[in-house]
């Protein structure tokens, strides 16, 4: 889950919290600016130090031996192969990769799952639809197959009974995906075959892959950063008039902790006939109640719902009032099945057992986080924060729950960019992609998710300097010591 990359200048003990021995982690550790840097260039140095990273960017050593022994038992000389959870999967990949190259694919069955066996010079345009589609096998899928065990079969009724209590979904209208991403590129592939020509429209800096899905699949997608002005006035009106196939939304967005009027939207959406899909991972269902504006919601369980940072999981919800209630419920309960889960048996016993605390834990979560930003807020090397109390609040009353509050995700920039680096690497907490895991986690939020397009970003208002906070249940007071400490050492 943690400490997945050493650094003889920081070890184990300064992280300053328990480092646990997990091989299923979703997360991986990279604890000082030069690290991430590294890990972006991959320089051996770092390269060469990690034993896991994110399943969707880095291939967990469980799910690559499976590769290895499915291409040994299934492929040719000159040949790869990338093993898929499901048929339907591995045929969307083989679509992918024949229709921009051309190579001629095909696909076996291998113990129960599906081999996409491929050129090796395809191999990286495979991981591409591996990586946007989230359709991934996990670690522990990949470990019962290799240990010829047979495949785990788990009775999910309670764990969707619970992610339905959570939400206010009425039963039934809860499925269980992969990935937060298999989640909503499941959306996608509905959405741009109820309208195949049309593009969609996300509004609002969003998770670097969701907007890639759009662009990468079907006709492609039209972006407003900023959802506020003169722009979003005219994107309103394009939405009313049926431009588009869909709107994608995040709801605060990631990292800006930004909220758009959604009132507008939804009224746009309405007269223009196009489904809203909100995205409602930052804060959690605990925070905010999307369904009076959505027609369907997604949401990484990966994150707050199961707090451990040890399963990869995602959930599509639908909003029985939605006027596109009836395609969207034939279309998901054909594509999950009977069970209303594509998630893999053991992956779902370890979510739902997380997932029993999840209420218990977003209430502290909340506090503290918003004691760290009054704590930045006053603070005289701060340059900015961001947090869904403070730019748009207004907005984010709408939907916010009776007992929530703001969330444990904020994001903040110093007045002088030289002393980001030593900041961050003094501040005792876990370092590393993903958020929402029970310890606090921080990153250099663009120079991971958009080294190679860092103009880019800072043209849409995302600083290459930003650190983004996850707050943990470590306690308030905990926190803030640890930041007088990385602040005093700058």
């Amino acid at each position: 889950m943690r400490n997945l990359v050493s650094d003889p200048a920081y070890t184990d003990a300064d992280l300053g919290v328990p480092i646990p021995d997990d091989r299923h982690a979703v997360s991986v550790c990279l604890p000082t600016w030069d690290s991430v840097i590294g890990y972006e260039e991959s320089r051996d140095k770092v390269i060469s130090k990690l034993q896991c990273g994110y399943p969707r960017f880095f291939i967990h050593p469980a799910v690559n031996r499976l590769f290895q022994k499915c291409e040994q038992d299934v492929a040719a000389d000159g040949e790869k192969v990338i093993v898929f959870p499901n048929k339907g999967a591995a045929q969307r990949a083989l679509r992918f990769v024949e229709q921009r190259s051309g190579a001629a694919l095909r696909i076996a069955s291998y113990d129960g799952l599906q081999a996409l066996i491929l050129p090796e010079d395809q191999y990286s345009l495979g991981m591409d639809y591996w990586r946007y589609s989230g359709e991934v096998v996990s670690s522990r899928q990949a470990i019962d197959v290799l240990d010829e065990g047979g495949l785990w079969e788990y009775d999910v009724t309670d764990l969707l009974r619970r992610l339905e209590g959570i939400g206010g979904y009425d039963e039934g209208d809860v499925y269980l995906y992969e990935s937060g991403m298999s989640a909503v590129f499941s959306v996608h592939r509905e959405l741009r075959k109820l309208s195949p020509s049309k593009k969609s429209l996300q509004l609002d800096f969003p998770y670097v892959d969701v907007l890639k899905v759009q662009n990468n699949f079907g006709a492609g997608a039209v972006f407003l950063p900023v959802s506020e002005g003169e722009l979003f006035d005219e994107a309103l009106n394009r939405i009313r008039s049926g431009e588009f196939s869909a709107v994608f939304c995040e709801v605060p967005n990631n990292p800006l902790l930004r909220m758009m009027d959604l009132s507008k939207v939804r009224e746009a959406c309405d007269a223009g006939n196009v489904p809203l899909v909100i995205d409602d991972t930052v804060c959690s269902a605990y925070n905010v109640d999307v369904k009076p504006y959505a027609d369907i919601v997604t949401s990484s369980l990966t994150k707050w719902i199961v707090g451990s940072g040890n399963v990869m999981a995602g959930a599509v919800q639908l909003v029985k009032s939605s006027k596109f209630y009836g395609e969207l419920k034939a279309f998901f309960d054909d594509d999950c099945g009977e069970s209303r889960s594509k998630l893999y048996a053991q992956d779902a016993a370890v979510l739902d057992e997380g997932s029993k605390d999840f209420n218990e834990r977003m209430k502290p979560v909340n506090s503290a986080a918003q004691n760290v930003v009054d704590f930045l807020l006053n603070h005289d090397a701060v340059e900015q924060v961001w947090y869904p109390s403070i730019d748009t609040k207004n907005f984010y009353h709408k939907v916010k729950t009776e007992n929530g509050g703001y969330g444990g995700l904020l994001s903040f920039t110093l007045k002088n960019d030289k002393k980001a680096a030593k900041f961050f690497d003094h501040l005792r907490v876990s370092k590393g992609p993903s958020f929402g895991t029970e310890f606090s986690l921080a990153c250099p939020y663009t120079l991971l998710a958009h080294y190679d397009e860092l103009e880019w970003a800072e043209g849409c208002g995302v600083s290459r300097n930003l650190i983004r906070l996850s707050v943990g249940t470590e306690g308030k007071q905990d926190l803030i010591t640890r930041f007088n400490e990385a602040f005093d050492s700058i």
